[in-house]
């Protein structure tokens, strides 16, 4: 499957899958227009509500007029058409729950071509989302959920925030891998992001915790004040 970043607003990602016609978190219309070049836009698949993940919808709706709008429905989405959730597939992609940084939070994972996996801003390169809505259990849950897909998946996130992440690790643990942006391979988050590390005694100990969710839980709070 063909998929096409489109960099917008700051550090904003909205992707174009020209294979099935369909958007996901255009935070901004200008550039995903910019970027179609007169393509037919079929749907939009939002992975949350917040504004720079869906500021782009009502102006496409502008423009595409039967426009199919996508999301959990958990949290309003101006222009949405559709709800989905946990399970559900839209064209061979599975919908996955991933709350934690909003309650909505969804990945869109196609398994086939090697897999990929949208996961908006619940996984980042070397990070994950801060806890706005949902809590650190919540969080690990759905990390775990995600580190579970096959290590081939290509991951697509919403922000580039690799510098930073990779930074704020250095204080944790050293790590060889320089920033890279998306998509970066699953197997390569599991080796080297510690929030998906932090069952791994190794992070643990770097920090004075148990294993797994106490491990979490001083990572994010750490990252938060970084």
């Amino acid at each position: 499957m063909r998929v096409e970043a489109i960099p917008c607003l700051q550090d904003n990602y909205a992707y174009w899958l020209p294979d099935l016609g369909v958007v996901i978190d255009p935070s901004e219309a200008a550039p995903v227009l910019d970027r179609l070049a007169g393509a037919p836009l079929r749907a939009v698949w939002c992975t949350h509500h917040h504004h720079d993940h869906v500021g782009g919808v009502p102006e496409l709706h502008r423009h595409f007029p039967g426009l199919r709008v996508y999301g959990s429905g958990i949290r309003p989405i101006e222009g949405l058409t559709d709800k989905v959730g946990d399970g559900d597939t839209l064209e061979g992609v599975q919908v996955l729950a991933v709350p934690g940084h909003t309650l909505d939070a969804l990945t869109f994972y196609l398994p086939d071509d090697g897999g990929h996996a949208f996961t908006g801003d619940t996984l980042f390169a070397m990070g994950c989302g801060r806890l706005f809505e949902g809590t650190a259990e919540l969080m690990w849950r759905s990390l775990q959920h995600l580190s579970a897909l096959p290590g081939s998946t290509s991951l697509w996130f919403g922000h580039d925030y690799a510098s930073r992440n990779l930074a704020f690790s250095e204080t944790i643990l050293p790590t060889q891998r320089a920033p890279l942006p998306p998509p970066i391979a699953l197997s390569e988050e599991r080796a080297t992001n510690l929030f998906l590390r932090a069952d791994d005694p190794a992070v643990a100990d770097a920090l004075g915790c148990a294993p797994g969710l106490d491990t979490f839980r001083a990572l994010r709070s750490r990252r938060d004040r970084f």
